[in-house]
């Protein structure tokens, strides 16, 4: 089991990024909550990870805190909920605002979600609420990520974006109102953090 990765990161785009470790690249997938908070490539990452091993694949999972890769692994265990959708709950909201979701049973905070309907919201507020000491305790202090500004072109951010809340599970008509009245001057990172905040708070 890969617990732990420490080194240059060569590649991002959310949700995918490439980690170059002594020669060797490891392709990560990881929560739109970690991608914000990425250095720029050519830097220094660390990241706690999960390892999925499928008969057609071996899927790498980056975090940049213990506590969300905590949550990731409880997530999972949820009947119904595969790394896809567990990824795109950890990219809707961070996991205080999941915490506070199933103690207050708002289903309807979780159905804002991509893939998550009331039904399966209903049933991560039944399995969640009995998995929180597996994970609520947990170390969450973060690994080597830094916030960072880029500098490319505004319509091949809002593009990257639009692109990665598809992979996350958004329609495309969907990402494409999420983005509507963000500002295209930032990095894709933030766009896709404004559009999802935007989506929550709609």
């Amino acid at each position: 089991m890969i617990g732990r990765l420490t080194g240059l990161l060569l590649e991002k785009q959310p949700p995918w990024m490439v980690v170059d470790v002594h020669g060797v690249g490891y392709e990560l997938e990881a929560s739109m909550n970690t991608f914000v908070a990425l250095p720029a490539p050519g830097e220094q990452v660390s990241l706690y990870t999960h390892l999925t091993i499928r008969d057609d694949a071996h899927l790498l999972y980056g975090f940049g805190r213990e506590h969300e890769r905590a949550l990731f692994r409880a997530l999972i265990k949820v009947n119904g909920v595969g790394p896809k959708l567990a990824l795109a709950i950890l990219s809707g909201m961070d996991e205080d605002a999941f915490m506070r979701c199933i103690r207050d049973d708002d289903s309807k905070a979780l159905t804002k979600l991509p893939g998550v309907g009331k039904k399966t919201a209903e049933r991560l507020i039944i399995e969640m609420r009995d998995r929180f000491p597996e994970w609520e305790h947990g170390n969450d202090a973060p690994l080597a990520l830094e916030a960072t500004s880029g500098r490319a072109a505004p319509r091949d951010h809002l593009a990257d974006a639009e692109a990665a809340l598809v992979s996350l599970g958004y329609k495309l008509t969907e990402a494409t109102k999420m983005l509507a009245d963000v500002d295209p001057n930032q990095t894709t990172e933030a766009l896709i953090k404004a559009a999802l905040t935007k989506r929550m708070s709609g």
